[in-house]
């Protein structure tokens, strides 16, 4: 973590001395004058705009007083669907030599918003998901491709998405799926290598390689077109649920012939376990010492809590039996989480499983049929739903207060304390859909940020997505799976690498151009690539995956250590050409 904050502050630092350079220059030689809303520029030709026709770029070449004038008429500087506009607040509010002060702000707001992202993935987001999928009853194998997929992938899908929504910010998704794609199967793959030699299953690894390498190679075809259609955006969701169905039958025929060599349903049962993806396992490992926590500190006496004490303890994030055990560094970290987890107990519900009583608290859960509605109406389009006016008079977010009182009312007095009602797990479905909207607001945040970004330092929305993006939704699921390696399940860890950025890849590109399409009408999303940069990207992924697909069989489907150091060289060396691409010291 460190090495990537390093070469970011490095990048961030050159770029900056390289833009100012530019600014210098050009400010002797241009001066750009308002036309009727637009601007342009006393000397023809100068003025070109950069990263997919974004006309917001030329901020950065106007004088300071013309800057705040020019984002507030430019329609590409207020496009982004977040909650703060970014834009008016650097150069409006911002006096220009503050400008590296707002950057660093924006730097810090940056990682802020990647760890709320996971805080609402990890522990709001997945918990329903799982609830869903044991009401279901779905096998492990099901439920690990579709609801963990979707739950291990929720960061990367909605950022792609809210990348997506604009066409100068389409290419964050592409820098970030791809970049992710590469970081994941190089950097994660090669780091469980070094930590745990280990032979890979064969034909899982190969289902997966291919699966992989036809998303990748198919999304290659689809940025040299340069446009994608309705029907290519519904293929991917297709060739989707082709790899579902592959892992399906393919664990039906492998179980049938281990009952057929053993005769023994035992053995089926062992080997169903071993296949759990890595966040299965994580849940059963966490599960089992949250409940010898729970054993070791449950009061010997029963006692009955008051509807006010319930509130209470369920809204508390903090833990106080564990919190003198923590280093200090999680209490700092948890000190700034804990206002942002007490926002989301008090609307987001969670359905635990695992738990005697699902997590029902009655007077907490009352409470989410007002606040999560409320949530669902005010995030869902940066709230352009939520404030509409019914008959010019009521807004709809007044509406759905009153209809949530009333049934949170019903609820109330219908149900007790110590027992969940019956229709308790619609509450999952509920925690499930004001999650998702969490975790889409505040991707709609990053990917603004991310853009204003790129505007001031005149760096790519590519090389933004594969690094800063890439980097924010992969670097937790690379800890986790080297912890998993370590534990002693490798072969889990890399195959929720592959799985996990399948479903990214193929639900990212197509849902998210899918929506593009839905929302303006059109039979077709344009996809213009930003320069070389997107080329060297997506060559330097269908070159790892073919490397891989090549070297793994050779050496019997054994990753050692040298495999796992080739791996980070090759992440490395991509990183390199990228940047010095991107810098244009390396001209193709």
């Amino acid at each position: 973590m460190r090495v990537l904050l390093s070469v970011l502050l490095c990048t961030v630092a050159l770029q900056w001395d390289r833009v100012s350079c530019q600014k210098s220059v050009y400010a002797s030689n241009t001066h750009l004058v308002p036309q009727s809303n637009a601007w342009r520029s006393d000397r023809s030709g100068e003025v070109a705009l950069d990263r997919g026709g974004d006309e917001c770029d030329v901020v950065m070449n106007l004088s300071a007083s013309q800057r705040c004038e020019f984002v507030k008429n430019t329609p590409d500087c207020a496009s982004d669907e977040g909650f703060i506009k970014y834009p008016k607040v650097t150069f409006c509010l911002f006096p220009p030599n503050l400008l590296p002060l707002a950057i660093t702000l924006y730097v810090v707001w940056l990682l802020f918003l990647f760890l709320l992202l996971g805080l609402i993935a990890s522990d709001f987001f997945c918990p329903n998901l799982s609830a869903i999928s044991s009401t279901l009853r779905l096998t492990h194998n099901v439920a690990g491709v579709t609801f963990l997929a979707l739950g291990n992938g929720a960061p990367d899908v909605f950022s792609a998405m809210a990348a997506f929504s604009h066409p100068q910010t389409a290419g964050l998704a592409v820098g970030a799926l791809f970049g992710a794609g590469i970081f994941v199967t190089t950097v994660v793959a090669g780091s469980i290598a070094l930590v745990k030699p280990f032979t890979v299953a064969s034909r899982p690894f190969l289902r997966d390689v291919i699966f992989y390498m036809a998303a990748v190679f198919w999304t290659f075809f689809v940025l040299y077109k340069g446009h994608i259609s309705m029907g290519e955006a519904v293929g991917y969701l297709g060739l989707y649920i082709a790899y579902v169905l592959t892992v399906i039958v393919s664990a039906c025929i492998y179980n049938r012939q281990k009952h057929q060599l053993n005769g023994s349903t035992q053995t089926i049962g062992r080997e169903q376990g071993d296949t759990l993806p890595s966040d299965s396992y994580r849940e059963i490992q966490s599960g089992s010492v949250q409940a010898h926590d729970e054993g070791e500190y449950e009061p010997l006496l029963p006692c009955t809590q008051s509807t006010a004490q319930i509130f209470l303890n369920a809204i508390n994030p903090v833990d106080s039996r564990t919190w003198r055990r923590q280093h200090w560094s999680a209490k700092v970290l948890k000190v700034i989480k804990v206002p942002v987890e007490v926002l989301l107990l008090l609307t987001v519900p969670v359905v635990d499983t695992d738990k005697e009583d699902h997590n029902w608290k009655r007077p907490l859960n009352c409470l989410h049929i007002i606040t999560g509605p409320l949530v669902c109406v005010l995030t869902f389009q940066s709230g352009k739903y939520g404030l509409l006016l019914i008959e010019r008079e009521v807004p709809v977010w007044v509406l759905v207060l009153c209809f949530g009182v009333f049934l949170s009312g019903i609820v109330f007095f219908t149900t007790t304390n110590e027992h969940p009602p019956r229709y308790h797990f619609l509450y999952s479905l509920l925690g499930f859909v004001v999650s998702a909207l969490w975790i889409s607001t505040v991707a709609s945040e990053i990917v603004s940020v991310l853009h204003l970004v790129g505007v001031v330092l005149s760096l790519s929305n590519t090389v933004l997505g594969l690094t800063l993006l890439a980097w924010g939704n992969s670097i937790g699921d690379c800890f986790a799976d080297i912890t998993i390696a370590r534990q002693g399940y490798p072969r889990m860890a890399i195959s929720a690498c592959f799985g996990g950025i399948i479903f990214n890849m193929l639900f990212g590109v197509g849902l998210g151009c899918l929506l593009q399409i839905f929302q303006n009408n059109n039979n077709a999303v344009m996809l213009e690539p930003e320069g070389m940069l997107c080329w060297v990207l997506s060559g330097a992924l269908g070159l790892s995956l073919v490397v891989s697909f090549i070297l793994v069989p050779l050496q019997c489907f054994h990753l050692s250590r040298i495999y796992g150091i080739f791996l980070l060289i090759f992440y490395f060396v991509f990183l390199m050409v990228a940047l010095l691409t991107e810098f244009r010291i390396i001209r193709f």
